[in-house]
């Protein structure tokens, strides 16, 4: 008898952890070995079970996507980890690629998607999207190069959460104001973000990654 591939869903939306059960349980030779719906029970039911595959949302009530991989990556260095998102992650990949996630996909990918991401994990294959192959292609031999804001950077938009307009920050920091134009265009590339609202948004949202790769 051939041995079952085991997959945990890691999602606190249980519509979309079930629609995700349902499609892979689509996929010969799978078993779906549990359904988590925070960090914490995420981390007893892969000690329980050592799945090969674990289906992972970045925004859990108890805690990121990225710190819960981190520990089982620690401990389970083989087992496949799919970050699974409904919100756009692509300005993270390094940091995720650095955690060694296996993929990183939306939650609105399709079901075929979805079954050939795991059919190609278990052949220790993956898939990225086009832009992103080609992005590597140009990139190549700087794939461990974060993407991530760097020090001035973080300063920078904490300052702008806070409220400081352009020319507050200039003085603030002892800079032209056509520098700190500079920098925050800069980080709006970074973050992928047109906005100074979207840039608040986003970099709340990602705080906890800024102030963990700013510790010594």
């Amino acid at each position: 008898m051939n041995k079952q591939s085991k997959i945990l869903i890691v999602d606190d939306h249980p519509l979309m952890a079930e629609a995700t059960s349902s499609t892979l349980k689509q996929i010969e030779g799978v078993q779906i070995v549990g359904i988590a719906a925070t960090a914490k029970q995420c981390l007893e039911l892969v000690d329980l079970h050592v799945p090969d595959i674990i289906f992972l949302d970045f925004n859990l009530p108890d805690q990121y996507g990225d710190e819960v991989a981190k520990i089982i990556k620690g401990k389970y260095p083989t087992t496949h980890l799919v970050i699974f998102s409904g919100i756009e992650l692509s300005h993270l990949y390094n940091h995720l690629i650095g955690l060694e996630v296996s993929a990183v996909i939306s939650k609105e990918s399709s079901g075929t998607l979805i079954k050939s991401l795991v059919t190609l994990l278990l052949e220790n294959f993956t898939v990225v999207p086009v832009p992103v192959f080609h992005k590597m292609r140009v990139s190549s031999g700087n794939l461990h190069q974060t993407d991530l804001l760097d020090d001035d950077e973080v300063s920078m938009m904490t300052m702008i959460v806070q409220g400081l307009t352009n020319e507050q920050m200039a003085e603030e920091v002892h800079m032209s104001k056509r520098t700190v134009d500079n920098y925050i265009r800069k980080i709006y590339e970074k973050l992928g973000v047109k906005s100074r609202a979207q840039a608040v948004d986003k970099f709340n949202q990602f705080k906890h990654i800024f102030d963990v790769n700013r510790r010594p």
